[in-house]
């Protein structure tokens, strides 16, 4: 497709995501000026047609009044940016932060752009490295003006109408939702969305990761357990001799199952390239959405127990629960339990 009204945008970030974010608009006929810390990441965009920016001064200079600045860099990294480019920024200029920003952030950048007349524009963009094809859904903060004149943007980069079957019970006409983007309210609101989606997709990933795992360890009857004191025994080692390829679960899953989704896609994938997954360390990390999911959920004295545990599973897979286990440890050993640790 192409776009009936092409813009021009500057690109700051050019990770996977703001490479790709680049390269769906140029598709679409939208002109983008690029810049990263990276010259070469510059110079494999400009080769596929963009405007090369080495600083941020030459990117503010190659924009057309009013100019929109779409930001794709780490949340750390997005007030030192704003130090820099606000000063080269007129008044009606967009300023796009489409990362991971914590959504109180957002408030804040967008009152300290105010008084220069700048529209900040908060966007959560979810997609990851498959976007480029598949499109992204955008979740977007700021004032009604600044997104309507973006709107050509966004819907370029949105999947589109076509990416999924209507919603059998929607009788809503109009609006944005089904092309794959959402304006959700004021200055804040996108980040805000996009965090509890991160949150939600904590908790999903948890839930088909232990579930595999459950059916990984469908065997433990064919293996005999410890006998002692300390460790309980299977009381049924019959009801435990599964021996079932998980890999192939995950491939059936993806097909007419209601667990079907694009995370047991990535399972499947991970799992039929690494069958034991040897090649995975089992450490994930967390970028900040899943705790202030929950931090949200506690200010609003919403219960939400799947995110948290899903949240602390991570902590643990990182090791941060070791302390509390020697602790565990300790206790035990002291009323006559067995420590594992013998010098």
């Amino acid at each position: 497709m192409t776009t009936d009204s092409p813009l021009q945008i500057g690109m700051v970030g050019l990770g996977r995501m703001g490479a790709n974010l680049v390269r769906r608009l140029m598709r679409d006929g939208h002109r983008c000026v690029v810049n990263d810390i990276g010259r070469d990441a510059v110079q494999v965009l400009e080769k596929e047609g963009a405007t090369a920016a080495f600083s941020l001064e030459e990117l503010a200079a190659a924009l057309e009044r009013p100019r929109s600045v779409w930001l794709m860099v780490p949340a750390g990294a997005v007030e030192s940016t704003l130090d820099e480019l606000v000063p080269l920024l007129d008044a009606d200029d967009i300023v796009v932060d489409g990362g991971n920003s914590f959504y109180r952030d957002d408030i804040a950048r967008a009152g300290r752009l105010a008084p220069h007349g700048i529209h900040y524009v908060d966007c959560g963009t979810s997609g990851g490295v498959w976007g480029l094809d598949r499109g992204y859904c955008l979740m977007i903060g700021g004032d009604e003006k600044a997104v309507t004149r973006l709107a050509p943007v966004f819907r370029t980069i949105a999947p589109g109408t076509g990416s999924a079957e209507p919603t059998p019970g929607r009788t809503r006409a109009g609006g944005t939702a089904p092309e794959g983007y959402l304006h959700c309210g004021p200055s804040g609101a996108g980040h805000f969305v996009k965090m509890v989606h991160n949150g939600v997709e904590y908790g999903m990933m948890a839930a088909i990761a232990e579930g595999l795992s459950i059916i990984r360890h469908a065997d433990a009857g064919l293996s005999g357990r410890t006998v002692d004191a300390e460790t309980a025994p299977l009381r049924d080692p019959d009801a435990y001799r599964y021996e079932i390829d998980v890999a192939e679960v995950a491939e059936v899953w993806r097909r007419g199952s209601v667990v079907g989704s694009w995370l047991v896609d990535l399972a499947a994938d991970a799992l039929a390239r690494s069958p034991g997954l040897d090649a995975f360390t089992g450490r994930v990390s967390d970028s900040g959405e899943g705790r202030w999911t929950v931090q949200a959920a506690i200010d609003e004295s919403v219960p939400a127990p799947v995110i948290g545990a899903a949240l602390n599973q991570r902590y643990a897979s990182r090791g941060l629960d070791e302390f509390t286990g020697k602790v565990l440890s300790a206790m035990r050993s002291e009323f006559g339990g067995h420590d594992e640790k013998k010098e």
